[in-house]
């Protein structure tokens, strides 16, 4: 239990420096491409992210768990896996090619996408090593390696900037820190477990990897084609500065889903050992996992929709347009939260098969949506899209609940009501302070105000700070 502790602790602060980091550099980014160029640079990304899948496929989650099982088979099982990703790299980095000049992008994107497709293929490598340490139950190299790679990334970026470089130059300097977390991650697993970065080819057993990797592939690439399609749309259907605007929530959103992953990750153990061993206490874990996610979604949502005015100013005029892009797109922040302990009761109930159904069926719509609104609304339309998708994801994970547990719903009608509430509070006292004090002052102000409102309102008590305490202990108090 104690590496596991440290485990988490490892995991949680990496992610914290991690989202820190990255979302600076994007700030600097966007301030000094404007919204056109960073559209060009973030489609490049997100195509290269949906490729890329295809080199991992999910394997990463075999890996680990195959090393966990039998860590004798760990050098047997990393040499088969370079060996099955060497030729699909070189499949994907080539459909990737082929792709890009046969829809006759501008020279600008294709080299983008060149030099973006080279951090696809450190990547793919790099988690595979990675994967190896989970294996061993160990997070510590690979939480170094995050925060590492986001310094390097942030570092070069700014001497870019400095120097007054191209975008290009800035998708290099990904490149050069995946490059450089490649060898890192290669090295701690040859200097710690001993293990040889080096290709062996059994077909029986590359069968065996490949069988079981498929469930865990199907849904990392119904997930990746979720989270990038719409960048993807948007570049075809509207143009680069319709991306370049979008990546403002996107990212905003992104940065925010450290809070409900960090908790998930500890709320899953305990509703895997209540789903087998006190399944009368699911309902309360349930409640509890939820009402975190609102205490922490609903002032933040209704937050960034009452400031996005001042929001937009940490960028550059440009992108002025963004503002109202934030508020349609921050209303499915408490949705996206609640989604993430629903989708962990159903993985822990013996319920997988239908999260990744429902991922499917959100994506395929998702889709469907943003090839309705895009080409109208232009980055609104993907925006909408977002909120929609986002409701329907947990409506269909909401569905599957009765048939694992029983949430109180008049218990939990008053329990949004009140957080709710407080969130209006909140609101209103930033609205009428936002052109009168500073922005940082009027978002520490108002998250004072919002605690203030949730004790008047009782929205937590301290039952249930001690229920959610118990959440968290160690598998033995259970």
């Amino acid at each position: 239990m104690t590496s596991v502790a440290k485990n988490t602790s490892y995991f949680t602060l990496a992610l914290i420096l991690q989202k820190v980091s990255s979302l600076t550099y994007f700030t600097l980014y966007a301030r000094y491409l404007g919204a056109a160029d960073l559209g060009q640079y973030y489609f490049a990304i997100s195509i290269t992210s949906i490729f890329g899948i295809f080199i991992d496929f999910g394997i990463g989650n075999v890996i680990t768990r195959e090393v966990s099982k039998a860590p004798e088979k760990a050098k047997t099982i990393l040499a088969n896996v370079i060996a099955l990703k060497i030729p699909l790299a070189l499949l994907t980095a080539g459909a990737l090619l082929i792709w890009s000049n046969a829809l006759h992008y501008d020279l600008i994107v294709k080299q983008l996408i060149y030099i973006s497709c080279l951090t696809m293929i450190f990547d793919g490598f790099t988690n595979s090593f990675f994967a190896i340490a989970r294996g061993f139950h160990t997070l510590k190299y690979e939480s170094i390696s995050s925060v590492f790679f986001q310094t390097i990334v942030l570092i070069l970026s700014l001497i870019v900037l400095h120097e007054h470089q191209s975008v290009v130059w800035l998708m290099a300097t990904l490149t050069t820190a995946s490059a450089v977390n490649f060898f890192y991650s290669m090295i701690v697993v040859r200097k710690v477990w001993k293990i040889p970065a080096w290709p062996k080819w059994d077909p029986q057993l590359i069968r065996q990897l490949i069988k079981l990797t498929i469930p865990f592939g199907l849904f990392v690439l119904v997930q990746r084609f979720y989270t990038y399609f719409d960048s993807v749309l948007l570049f075809r259907l509207a143009d680069s500065r319709a991306v370049g605007l979008y990546q403002i929530p996107f990212k905003i959103i992104i940065a925010l889903q450290f809070l409900p992953l960090a908790f998930v990750a500890s709320l899953y153990p305990a509703l895997s050992s209540y789903w087998h061993n006190a399944r009368e206490k699911l309902s309360l874990a349930l409640e509890q996992g939820i009402k975190y996610c609102l205490l922490i979604s609903i002032p933040v949502s209704m937050g960034a929709i009452s400031l996005a005015d001042q929001i937009v100013l940490l960028f550059k005029s440009d992108f002025g347009e963004a503002a109202p892009l934030i508020r349609i797109s921050m209303l499915a922040v408490p949705f996206m939260f609640v989604a993430f302990p629903i989708g962990s009761l159903l993985n822990a109930c013996d319920q997988q098969k239908r999260n990744t159904i429902n991922m499917t069926i959100t994506a395929f719509f998702s889709a469907t949506l943003n090839i309705i609104l895009i080409p109208r609304y232009g980055a609104m339309g993907a925006c909408i899209t977002t909120v929609i998708s986002s409701i329907l994801m947990l409506t269909l994970g909401l569905l599957v609940v009765p048939r694992i547990t029983t949430l109180r719903l008049k218990h939990t009608i008053i329990m949004i009501a009140k957080i709710a509430g407080a969130g209006i509070v909140m609101t209103v006292f930033a609205l009428l302070v936002k052109y009168h004090l500073h922005p940082i002052v009027t978002i520490i102000s108002s998250v004072f105000v919002y605690a203030l409102a949730i004790v008047a309102f009782r929205a937590i008590t301290k039952e249930e700070m001690g229920g959610l305490k118990k959440i968290f202990t160690k598998q033995e108090q259970v």
